[in-house]
């Protein structure tokens, strides 16, 4: 999707709010990574989705940018500890900080990122336009969506170990680790923009729609997509042993002896091309693909229904896009 000119010049100021950061250089070993880890870019969705909230709701872009960088950075506070905790030596192409430095390096420059986000909500407690209140709901909606990411986490890789996971618990872990941080995001910028809270809670359930949706399109794509568009073979999550929505939900539904045989293709280190297909048309014949589908879709219809008592604008244009955008996407 080409970026509209509403959504460039979002970008152009969270580039130009990043760019601006007052990050000391001493000690060099603290912050060269946390500035690193944000000049190796990224889509800034999050904070687009904060200053998009903000524009819907009649408020004013530029009290909203404060909140939206402090979410940019949180995120990718959360990105430089993900690495350290999976071992990873890239992040969007380049060396990941704990692989470009180490790993007590890592923990600490994402340490400091963490405290720094907090320190963007200070716009909100000293500017006289925002109350009390607003400033504290401030902090309790981004406390609350890092509190959530971390549970996220927490399950997910709990799961890694455990031989059995129900879809319920499934998606809470999505909700915590994919869609609490853009809810957040949004919610922040319907506070900016001193929303309603009925508008408030509107923007939030959009985000959290759209983080399930998206997440669980994301499994569905890994058995339905084409391979060379996806980056990857059919079945690549099979191949790894992956708990996805798709296994999930085809263990639940099969009899003892598919479900026996899904779980030892996922317990095997190299699974053969034929026993990942197997576990495919298995997949199809209980109906996973089409029902995971279905849910895919439904997700993405109520994120758009929250839109609803919105008046129409070039922001609510912009989400409803980039709603159906996701939506359609085969990638």
């Amino acid at each position: 999707m080409a970026p509209t000119n509403l959504q460039l010049q979002l970008q152009t100021l969270i580039a130009e709010g990043l760019n601006e950061l007052d990050i000391p250089k001493e000690p060099a070993s603290l912050y060269e990574p946390y500035r690193y880890s944000l000049d190796i870019g990224g889509k800034r969705i999050r904070p687009l989705l904060t200053l998009l909230a903000c524009g819907l709701c009649n408020g004013k872009i530029k009290d909203a940018l404060p909140a939206a960088l402090a979410v940019e950075i949180l995120h990718n506070f959360t990105l430089v500890h993900d690495d350290i905790m999976d071992s990873a030596d890239t992040r969007r192409g380049k060396a990941s900080v704990f692989k470009k430095w180490d790993q007590n390096i890592a923990i600490l420059s994402g340490d400091v990122m963490f405290a720094d986000a907090f320190t963007h909500l200070e716009y909100y407690g000293l500017k006289s336009d925002f109350s009390k209140s607003e400033y504290l709901n401030v902090h309790q909606t981004f406390t609350q969506a890092t509190v959530t990411v971390c549970e996220g986490q927490a399950l997910d890789m709990d799961f890694v170990e455990r031989e059995q996971v129900s879809h319920q618990e499934y998606l809470k872990m999505i909700q915590g680790k994919t869609a609490a941080l853009l809810a957040g995001a949004l919610k922040l910028g319907a506070i900016a923009a001193h929303a309603t809270s009925t508008q408030q809670e509107a923007l939030f359930n959009f985000g959290m729609e759209m983080g399930v949706a998206f997440q669980i399109q994301d499994d569905l794509l890994d058995a339905t997509a084409d391979p060379e568009k996806f980056g990857k073979k059919v079945g690549g999550d099979i191949f790894e042993g992956k708990k996805t929505y798709l296994t999930i939900l085809a263990l639940e539904r099969a009899n003892e002896s598919d479900s026996s045989f899904i779980q030892q293709v996922l317990d095997s280190t190299q699974p053969s091309q034929t026993d990942v297909d197997k576990v495919l048309d298995i997949m199809h014949s209980l109906n996973v693909i089409d029902d995971i589908a279905e849910e895919v879709n439904q997700h993405y219809n109520s994120a758009l229904h929250e839109l609803d008592d919105f008046n129409d604008s070039e922001y609510k244009h912009e989400l409803k896009n980039l709603l159906i955008f996701l939506q359609n996407r085969d990638h």
